[in-house]
């Protein structure tokens, strides 16, 4: 008959309630993701975009403070937001609802308007994001996670990386995390520093955030595509969701492909 000590004993029962805690999360999760309040052509999505895997890569968990940066029309949001509305807070931090740019101010009243239908987003705190402009010291030192998906290619194209990874650093706790989903450019390609194409080479992303004071910690291939060549002519747009087919091609080639091959990259804000 074996003998255990009440040290054994105690860390035996510990490591199986962290495992129970994470199966359970695990399930909440999924749960969430195949939600009823999100629509059939939502969770089509979950095929490319695989947002189990990629959030638990992230490490993002019940009771952290997540900041989502420029989350559209809320694909993220409507994982985010029930899954951190009990013990955490997701902060939307979205287009600037007086800018004078139509595109943005469209999309911050639609995400608005879903954000206020529905009382499963009744905690969500929506800010304006409007890099090197907004002013968003009163959040320094607040976030666990800053995650971003597929809008590394919009600020690199407005010359404002420099000053979204300024803010974001700013956000994080020591140690925090920032997560980043993008399109993933040919790496034998020349590297296009504006990413006219909606594609940004993996190592000019890793280089110019670690320039920023990011510790890089890991990489997952996760939302790689190996279908996409990520040469067509109208860029990652000619693929789904966008599916901006060019005149005389074929629409079944394009959706055979899925969407874009992208990189899922996770840094840390350095422990001081």
């Amino acid at each position: 008959m074996k003998h255990y000590t009440k040290s054994a004993v105690f860390f035996t029962l510990l490591m199986t309630s962290v495992v129970l805690s994470a199966q359970s999360t695990s399930s909440d999760l999924e749960r969430i993701i195949n939600g009823e309040h999100r629509s059939d052509k939502n969770i089509a999505r979950n095929t490319f975009r695989h947002p189990q895997q990629t959030l638990e890569f992230f490490g993002v968990r019940p009771d952290m403070t997540v900041v989502e940066l420029w989350p559209g029309g809320g694909w993220y949001t409507e994982i985010l937001a029930p899954y951190l509305a009990a013990e955490g807070q997701l902060i939307a931090a979205h287009f600037d609802a007086d800018s004078g740019v139509e595109y943005y101010q469209k999309s911050r009243q639609s995400f608005d308007k879903k954000m206020a239908e529905n009382p499963i987003y009744s905690k969500v705190q929506t800010i304006n994001f409007n890099p090197g402009v907004t002013d968003l010291s009163v959040h320094n030192g607040q976030a666990d996670a800053v995650l971003t998906f597929r809008s590394l290619h919009n600020w690199l194209g407005a010359e404002k990386l420099d000053a979204v990874l300024s803010d974001v650093y700013g956000m994080l706790k020591p140690g925090g995390v920032f997560g980043v989903v993008e399109h993933r450019a040919d790496g034998k390609a020349d590297i296009d520093p504006r990413a006219k194409k909606g594609y940004v080479n993996q190592g000019y992303a890793i280089q110019r955030i670690e320039a920023a004071g990011f510790k890089l910690v890991d990489i997952s291939e996760i939302n790689a595509n190996p279908k996409d060549t990520a040469d067509h002519p109208d860029g990652v747009w000619n693929l789904l969701p966008s599916l901006r087919v060019p005149e005389g091609a074929d629409e079944d080639a394009y959706k055979s492909i899925g969407e874009s091959d992208r990189f899922t990259l996770k840094f840390i804000k350095p422990e001081a």
